[in-house]
């Protein structure tokens, strides 16, 4: 004769396992919020994504550029932390000093916005700009004219920013691309890149400066189309040289490059990658140096 006991077991069983089976939302939640202060604190302290949106350093880096920027080289301060979140101050954490021709982060002294420059004077420097070359301590930094080199010519690329100079051209494959002149500077540890200087304009001529100690000088590398420590008007260059509390960051090495036609399209994550440009350095080299015996 049936006692009626395993109905009820089977009853207390299907309770459990809808208990069981319920979300701890609390648990979600708390380990959401660690993911996030993890991914907030590598961004601030280790290192985050960049993206160039303008041609202030072309000819090395093109606009639709993705790429990495480290937070430790220079130590940490307020420019370091990501969004910007902490206050403005002038304190410094395991501080150090850029060198030159170092890609830098510098953060507008007016406003929460990120820069990117290069680097071309140190704390403590006289710098003065003549007929677009510098002098640096009182010596002209070496400038060598070297034949023109196509960059890409898309939609991040329309090759339009040269005012009355056209440099769309025609490669010996039939592409069509924008042919730009360079010049190679090098910079007095051997630090040396290309920049492009094609036109004379107001800030081909910057009269001479002592760089704070707590500072430094930055440049775009397309000179005459950079809003940098030249350019003292507060609505578009960095007011002059950069306070070292306001370099949040060294950039690295490019991850991806995109032309500008991504869409919705999956397919177009993938033929928008520009070629060759993933993975390459953004350290400078350092040029061979003539032996003196």
């Amino acid at each position: 004769m049936s006692t009626g006991s395993p109905a009820v077991n089977d009853i207390s069983k299907k309770k459990k396992d809808k208990t069981d089976d319920k979300v701890d939302w609390l648990a979600e939640i708390r380990g959401l919020a660690i993911m996030l202060l993890a991914v907030f604190a590598f961004h601030s302290f280790i290192a985050k994504p960049f993206y160039i949106p303008s041609e202030s350093m072309m000819p090395n880096l093109l606009v639709g550029d993705r790429l990495v920027v480290s937070k430790y080289p220079y130590g940490w301060n307020w420019s370091s932390i990501s969004f910007h979140l902490a206050p403005r101050s002038k304190w410094r954490l395991w501080a150090a000093t850029p060198e030159y021709g170092d890609i830098v982060i510098p953060v507008h002294p007016e406003r929460d916005e990120d820069y990117i420059k290069r680097v071309v004077a140190l704390p403590g420097d006289r710098i003065a700009v003549e007929n677009g070359q510098i002098i640096l301590n009182g010596t002209p930094v070496p400038q060598k004219v070297e034949p023109a080199i196509d960059l890409p010519l898309d939609a991040n690329s329309r090759c339009d920013g040269f005012d009355l100079d056209n440099f769309r051209a025609t490669d010996d494959a039939g592409k069509r691309v924008c042919r730009v002149p360079v010049m190679r500077e090098t910079m007095p540890n051997g630090a040396t890149y290309l920049i492009i200087d094609h036109e004379r304009q107001q800030l081909d001529n910057f009269a001479e400066i002592t760089v704070p100690d707590d500072a430094v000088f930055v440049m775009g590398d397309n000179r005459d189309h950079s809003a940098d420590s030249r350019e003292t008007i507060s609505d578009r260059g960095l007011l002059g040289p950069v306070p070292l509390a306001n370099i949040g960051g060294r950039a690295e090495f490019i991850t991806f490059s995109l032309d500008g036609t991504t869409t919705l399209n999956p397919i177009s994550w993938f033929t928008s990658l520009r070629d060759g440009r993933a993975w390459t350095t953004l350290r400078p080299p350092l040029a061979e140096r003539k032996s003196t015996q």
